[in-house]
């Protein structure tokens, strides 16, 4: 998809149709794409990325809007896997670097980039619940993925920053940000807590118009990572993914065995750039600087040398590792920013997004509850929707189970089942007790669940 989309970005839109024909011929019944397959779509691992699942949405979208479908349908395709999105969602398996199950600023950008661009594909029951979700996982970014008064923030001097992976426990509970987070490439886990991890996968969310370029976490988590994770080489600036990485070379050069040194990423330095461009400055340094890090034959690899040289391995700073040569998603970040410095913004970024949105936080209106993300507040005056994936029945009281009700969900077209809890009855103070039982085998949920009422705002 990432190709795709520099493919489409110089105008080559038979091309990228292909791929969504391709995707289109590959999704699995229940929404989502394999982590990888062989080209006959067998898979090859079995994880789940939910930006796998979202950035088909967003191709296919973006050739709508450029009337280039050429009569290909993507309407199932689009309703399928925002289905899939909304019932597994936000919580990914993995993140984009494949490792780390939990809440991640980039997957979570695709995603509700995705339920906002597809959301006109969808029949208007499911079109007005994949908007829900997306400004409910919007408002609710920094509730789940920012951690503020570190001492990783107080060191920095800075308001706060998003982590790399929050575990998935940070939806309900915030003291999981205290949580270890593994890191599976060294050779001895150093478990750090998710809160001392950062990454620059936030950065997504100023490319796709979540967040603007001067919000103030947006601010703090860029001087952060330029303190943690920037390598100022010969060639220009690039970054690692995050710290502690141990994904390349080991420090006498040898090569990556399952644990090693991460290294700078050219692909990084284009996304840093259209953050640069995104902050209204010029990110042709960028540019220059991933031409400069590209092999004597133009390719640009996965990781350069960011360390003191080692002729004898060939190992130069600001030059290609041994690393993957090509990357061609670092090929396709490179076209994106050619193309963008020249419209002056973003070109992924998603029209329909950046109208919803224009780079600001949305107001919380809506708390959407899941058993697969169960919410632990909702504020007075915000509506509260209790969701599960197959028909079954809410049973829900107040203050240690007074005042009990039962209710029968009712079917969305989205494929989750619904009841809506009266806004009247939650009044700030107030706790909310629930459980639920499952129509297909008729067993309640074994545990009871508990949702805050908390004071307006």
């Amino acid at each position: 998809c990432e190709c795709a989309g520099a493919l489409l970005a110089f105008g080559a839109t038979r091309e990228a149709l292909d791929t969504v024909r391709y995707l289109r011929a590959t999704q699995l019944a229940d929404g989502h794409w394999n982590q990888n397959q062989w080209l006959g779509g067998t898979p090859y691992w079995t994880a789940v990325q939910l930006d796998e699942t979202a950035f088909p949405v967003l191709l296919a979208c973006a050739l709508h809007e450029r009337d280039a479908l050429d009569g290909v349908h993507v309407t199932d395709m689009i309703h399928r896997a925002l289905s899939f999105l909304v019932r597994n969602g936000p919580i990914s398996d993995q993140d984009r670097w494949e490792e780390d199950a939990g809440i991640n600023t980039f997957t979570l950008a695709a995603c509700i980039a995705a339920l906002v661009c597809g959301a006109t594909h969808l029949p208007p029951g499911a079109r007005e619940l994949a908007l829900d979700f997306a400004d409910y996982w919007n408002a609710s970014l920094e509730s789940w993925t920012a951690a503020c008064d570190t001492p990783l923030a107080r060191k920095h001097d800075i308001p706060g920053y998003y982590v790399r992976v929050a575990p998935a426990d940070a939806l309900h509970d915030r003291g999981a940000l205290q949580d270890a987070l593994p890191i599976r490439n060294q050779s001895i886990d150093p478990h750090l807590p998710a809160a001392a991890q950062v990454g620059v996968d936030f950065l997504q969310l100023v490319r796709f118009g979540l967040r603007s370029a001067d919000d103030p976490l947006i601010v703090g988590t860029v001087k952060l990572v330029d303190a943690l994770l920037k390598s100022d080489t010969p060639n220009g600036p690039s970054w690692h993914r995050y710290n502690d990485d141990g994904y390349g070379e080991h420090d006498d050069g040898s090569a990556y065995d399952g644990t090693g040194r991460g290294r700078a990423w050219p692909l990084l330095t284009g996304e840093r750039g259209h953050y640069e461009l995104a902050a209204g400055r010029d990110p042709l340094p960028h540019i220059e600087a991933m031409v400069r890090m590209a092999s004597s034959g133009g390719m640009l690899p996965e990781q350069v040398w960011d360390s003191d040289p080692i002729p004898e391995r060939f190992l130069e700073p600001g030059r290609p590792t041994g690393s993957a040569m090509p990357l061609a998603w670092a090929h396709s970040e490179f076209i994106k920013l050619v193309v963008s410095r020249a419209i002056g913004r973003p070109f992924d970024r998603p029209e329909p997004l950046w109208q919803r949105y224009g780079g600001k936080r949305p107001a919380l209106r809506r708390v959407i509850w899941c058993p697969h993300a169960p919410a632990s507040g909702v504020p007075q005056g915000v509506k509260l929707t209790l969701a599960m994936n197959e028909p079954g029945v809410f049973r829900w009281g107040f203050d240690g189970w007074q005042d009990v009700e039962e209710q029968a969900t009712e079917a969305n077209p989205l494929g989750l089942h619904l009841v809506e809890i009266d806004p009247g009855a939650l009044k700030a103070g107030r706790c909310l007790d629930l459980t639920y039982r499952r129509q297909s085998d008729g067993q309640w949920a074994g545990r009871d669940f508990r949702i805050q009422v908390n004071p307006p705002g």
